[in-house]
């Protein structure tokens, strides 16, 4: 029996068959009771309710639930957040009966205020424990970043004291808008981009002093949500790369960084690589097929040692065929203004003229010791007849009076050492403590191929920064205390956790079944994303009469095999799983 004949049946057995159609609400459901049964798997709000206590009407567990699926469905998760709700399915949504008018922006800002004073960080640490518990989530890697997040308006309090530890104030601005203030964010992720862990900082807090904070207590970070911390790898960028922080990591944590260019070390590590040959081909490690448009990052590598502050470290030299648009913009502009110095040089260079042979040879040495990084000088001494005065003799010849001396310069470029700096723009280095057995427990080698795809996994938290940036989530932060910016924080910070453990379990569930699912104009994809599957239950709706609920319209496959793949059935969209029951 399908949804329709149900919903005839129970019309029938209703009243004797007689009922007002406009009885019948219709309400947008879309992906929102997926993402509402991921928050169950993690007990999202009973876990809010026992960490945040409060006497008001409605649970903050339930508020917090309202605001997250507000979030995922492309809106503000603060602005009129209760017209979001005014003609859904409230108690399929929510798992409680409520009114519209009870999710206003007064009650969320109350409950953004109870969990800033429930200490926001706690919080989140028990939703990442609850996580770890409930998903399949590699814990091999954990992956740090920080990122700037600006906001509009003033945050000092009367007394002229911020109100919280962290300072909104201008700082170093990576969304490039100095005049605003800001502060950063600061993310620990884990199975690519999972987060475990988000701390807010002052804005003008630099990378590397955050990287020191987190490295001090990472032992303690790691253990509190069930990770070991001898057997987990800390992968950062190189602001991580410090004299303190190598000092503090030294045996006790394993990590993998970038070497700053600012290193000494580093330019010369890259010469030996490109000098030496002898690279090890790493291949395409792309997690996509290249395609012909698309051909993808070839990669190859070079392993040495290099010491650091009087410690030794694996060091691995990569070299990307993409090169860094950057750098090889920044080598064109070197290439040019050697050019132009030089040409300059070679003009000045040919209007001296000299009374002696060894003038002249003295010039072209002191000349031809110049070190050129790009181009080649090509010089020779002209002799330059000086005649007396009077018409040449009848056989043409003439006396001469003096014999001066020139030089004759010409600029090349140098294509063979043009052709090396090009490909040293294309390397950066990447150093590590991990044996090359790698941490305990790994299954397999940490060559210098696993190293570099560790450290490529990191691009995953910038995408997280990505989704926590999105001006479709949040425009302009500009809330009235910054307590409900850091407890605005935690809300969003739940939300992708919740969207990326969609995206995990749909990957894992390809990977195990060896299958794939349509993506992007129904093309097989292994990688799909949560963004895409949103896509795929767009316009999702659903009946209710009395107390009963049935889908619009039919699923069609495509809807099956993604629910397949997310480990759900039809009955996400239909069946009302009461707030207060534990997953």
């Amino acid at each position: 029996m399908d949804a329709f004949e149900d919903l005839f049946s129970f019309i029938k057995r209703r009243r004797g068959g007689m009922f007002d159609p406009e009885e019948i609400e219709v309400s947008d459901v879309h992906h929102l009771t997926i993402v509402r049964a991921f928050a169950e798997r993690i007990d999202l709000v009973n876990t809010i309710n026992q960490l945040v206590p409060s006497n008001m009407e409605v649970d903050p567990g339930t508020v917090v639930l309202a605001m997250v699926l507000d979030t995922l469905s492309g809106r503000h998760p603060l602005y009129r957040i209760d017209s979001f709700y005014e003609h859904k399915d409230i108690e399929l949504l929510l798992g409680r009966a409520l009114d519209f008018t009870q999710l206003g922006d007064d009650n969320c800002g109350r409950v953004l205020d109870r969990l800033f004073d429930a200490n926001t960080q706690r919080i989140f640490s028990q939703m990442a424990i609850n996580a770890l518990r409930a998903f399949e989530i590699p814990t091999r890697h954990v992956h740090f970043d920080t990122t700037s997040r600006l906001v509009f308006g003033d945050y000092l309090a009367s007394g002229g004291e911020l109100a919280v530890p962290m300072k909104i104030t201008k700082g170093y601005s990576k969304d490039h808008r100095p005049d605003l203030n800001q502060f950063i964010i600061a993310l620990l992720c884990t199975g690519g981009n999972v987060p475990i862990f988000t701390k807010l900082e002052d804005g003008n807090a630099s990378d590397k002093k955050i990287n020191n904070v987190v490295l001090t207590d990472i032992s303690r970070t790691l253990a509190k949500v069930g990770m070991d911390p001898r057997a987990t790898i800390y992968i950062a960028d190189a602001a991580f790369v410090t004299q303190d922080n190598l000092r503090l990591v030294a045996d006790t944590t394993l990590f993998i960084s970038r070497l700053p260019a600012t290193y000494g070390e580093h330019q010369r590590l890259i010469q030996q690589a490109v000098a030496s040959s002898s690279w090890q081909d790493y291949g395409n490690l792309g997690l996509t097929k290249p395609t012909k448009n698309r051909p993808g990052t070839h990669y190859r590598g070079w392993e040495t040692t290099v010491e650091l502050h009087g410690r030794n470290y694996r060091a691995m030299v990569v070299h990307s065929s993409a090169h860094d648009r950057r750098r090889q913009k920044r080598l064109q502009r070197d290439i040019e203004a050697e050019h132009r110095q030089w040409s300059k040089t070679c003009k000045e260079t040919e209007k001296t003229h000299y009374f002696c042979r060894a003038d002249a040879d003295a010039a072209v040495a002191r000349l031809q010791h110049q070190d050129l990084a790009c181009h080649e000088l090509q010089l020779t001494v002209v002799e330059t007849p000086q005649y007396g005065r009077g018409r040449p003799r009848a056989d043409g010849s003439r006396t001469v009076k003096a014999i001066h001396y020139g030089i004759r310069a010409t600029l090349r470029e140098n294509p063979q050492a043009i052709a090396v700096m090009k490909e040293q723009a294309g390397c950066f280095v990447l150093i590590t403590n991990v044996a090359p057995d790698g941490p305990p427990g790994a299954a397999t080698p940490y060559d210098g191929k696993t190293i570099l795809q560790a450290y490529k996994d990191q691009n995953g938290i910038e995408r997280n920064f990505s989704f926590l940036k999105d001006p479709v989530l949040v425009n302009a932060i500009f809330l009235k205390k910054p307590e409900r910016i850091e407890a605005l924080g935690l809300i969003l910070v739940l939300s992708l956790l919740l969207w990326r453990l969609i995206e995990l379990s749909m990957h894992q569930y390809l990977e195990q079944n060896q299958t794939e699912l349509p993506g992007w104009d129904n093309k097989p994809t292994t990688r799909p994303t949560t963004f895409m599957m949103t896509t795929k239950f767009q316009g999702i709706q659903v009946l209710k009469l009395g107390r009963r609920r049935w889908l619009a319209r039919k699923l069609s496959e495509v809807h099956k095999l993604y629910l397949a793949a997310l480990g759900l059935t039809s009955l996400v969209f239909t069946q009302i799983v009461s707030a207060d029951a534990s997953p």
